[in-house]
């Protein structure tokens, strides 16, 4: 039987993954767009949601509120500010609408509010939505396992100037399922080295950012031993990777059961 298309909502439509979203979303056979929306007071408000991200009209308003277009709704697609993903989370729990999340920098506390939103409904989250990216953080966990404590393992990042949070919240998931691996805790990760810092700690897993140009993203996991050095790198040429990523991911979570998942259970083959 064939399946009709998604019925989509994208939130964020004038930022640049959100302007993408939505020429992908119309683009797709899987999806219909029925919704967008863009920050209070912005100047997109009750503009056509296709002009808002600069494409060619919808015939679809952009509104400040998610609430107002949820109804019908299949999914919605997130890659806003993890403070508007969190309102956005707590909309599409009450609504009860399948969510997809790629905004990072999330504190803890916002975190915590994520999964009590994942408690009522199918919620995927994730740093980064390229397929290439998340079988890169699968891989480097199974190397530091094979290449175990003779190695020093270190995660360097490069992105834009523009980003704003750092690292980058695919770095630390890299370092977190690389510490997981070798058994180790979020107190064994170094996000900076600044003066005399002393001798590198067996156990340390080094986190190094660089900012600079328009980079849309460059992840190297460095294995150092004595003698030889194992690198493991992704660069993204283009945003265009976690866009699909990310219709990837609404495919797939809209027959799931409520719960918190990651790009890796959306990379399970069925």
């Amino acid at each position: 039987m064939t399946r009709r298309p998604l019925r989509a909502v994208v939130t964020g439509v004038t930022g640049r993954m959100g302007s993408l979203l939505v020429k992908l979303v119309r683009e797709s056979p899987d999806f219909v767009l029925v919704g967008g929306t863009d920050k209070p007071g912005s100047a997109a408000i009750s503009l056509d949601v296709g002009l808002a991200a600069k494409l060619a009209p919808l015939e679809l308003p952009c509104v400040d509120s998610l609430e107002w277009v949820l109804e019908g709704a299949d999914v919605v697609i997130d890659f806003t500010t993890p403070e508007s993903s969190v309102v956005n989370a707590r909309a599409c729990a009450v609504a009860g609408v399948p969510l997809v999340v790629g905004s990072t920098g999330f504190s803890a506390e916002a975190k915590r509010e994520m999964a009590e939103a994942a408690e009522r409904i199918p919620l995927v989250m994730a740093p980064n939505m390229s397929v290439g990216v998340n079988l890169v953080i699968e891989v480097a966990a199974q190397l530091a396992k094979r290449l175990g404590e003779d190695f020093d393992v270190e995660v360097v990042e490069t992105h834009h100037r523009l980003k704003k949070d750092a690292p980058s919240g695919t770095a630390m998931r890299l370092a977190e399922e690389l510490a997981r691996s070798l058994g180790r805790t979020e107190g064994d990760l170094r996000l900076s080295r600044v003066g005399q810092v002393g001798e590198r700690p067996r156990r340390e897993i080094g986190v190094q950012t660089l900012r600079g140009g328009d980079v849309v993203g460059e992840h190297t996991v460095f294995f150092f031993g004595d003698g030889e050095r194992v690198e493991l790198t992704h660069r993204a040429t283009s945003r265009e990777q976690f866009g699909r990523g990310a219709l990837r991911a609404a495919k797939w979570v809209v027959d799931r059961a409520p719960g918190l998942f990651g790009m890796a259970d959306v990379l399970v083959p069925e």
